[in-house]
C-alpha cells in the first residue's frame, strides 16, 4: 500500500470571519500537492475540518495515510469524541447539538482504519505545518498564494 502524509490547517481572520484552509499532501515517491480555499464567513474550527476533508478527498483510495494537524479539536473529535456523539444522536454530553455537525459527518465518511491521526504543535517550526499555516492565512485574507503541485 502506498503511503501518504497529509498536513492540514485552518485559519480565520476574526472568529467568526473570513477563513482559509490548506492541505499539503506528501507522497512517498516525493510528489507534493498543495490545496487551499476560502470561506467568506466561518470559524477557525470549520476551516480545520474543511482542510482535513479536502486533503482526504484529494488522497484517493488505496493509501495508508498519516494525517497531521495542529488542531486538538480535529484530532480528538475524529478519534475520540465522534463515537459518543453518534451514540447520542449527534448530541454532546450536555445534550446540545454538536457544532459543525455537517463537516463532522462528512469527515466521518472519509475516515478509515488506514488513517493515522497525529498532532503537531502549531507554530513550532515544523516546515510542513508552517507551510499549511501560510497558505490558510493567505486564503483567509482573500489572497491566492502559489500552490505546489508536482
Amino acid at each position: 500500500m502506498n503511503k501518504l502524509t497529509i498536513f492540514s490547517d485552518g485559519a480565520c481572520s476574526g472568529n467568526p470571519g473570513p477563513g482559509g484552509w490548506a492541505a499539503r499532501l506528501l507522497y512517498d515517491d516525493g510528489r507534493i500537492n498543495e490545496l487551499g480555499g476560502h470561506a467568506a464567513d466561518t470559524t477557525n474550527n470549520r476551516m480545520e475540518l474543511q482542510a482535513a476533508i479536502e486533503g482526504l478527498k484529494a488522497a484517493g483510495a488505496g493509501m495508508a495515510i498519516t494525517m497531521v494537524t495542529d488542531s486538538e479539536y480535529l484530532r480528538k473529535g475524529i478519534t475520540e469524541w465522534i463515537h459518543s456523539w453518534k451514540r447520542r444522536g449527534w448530541r454532546t454530553a450536555a445534550k446540545k447539538p454538536v457544532l459543525n455537525q455537517d463537516l463532522w459527518r462528512e469527515l466521518d465518511t472519509l475516515n478509515s482504519p488506514d488513517i493515522e491521526w497525529r498532532y503537531t504543535r502549531g507554530h513550532s517550526g515544523d516546515p510542513d505545518n508552517e507551510r499549511c499555516d501560510e497558505i490558510a492565512q493567505a486564503f483567509s485574507r482573500g489572497d491566492t498564494p502559489p500552490l505546489h503541485r508536482a
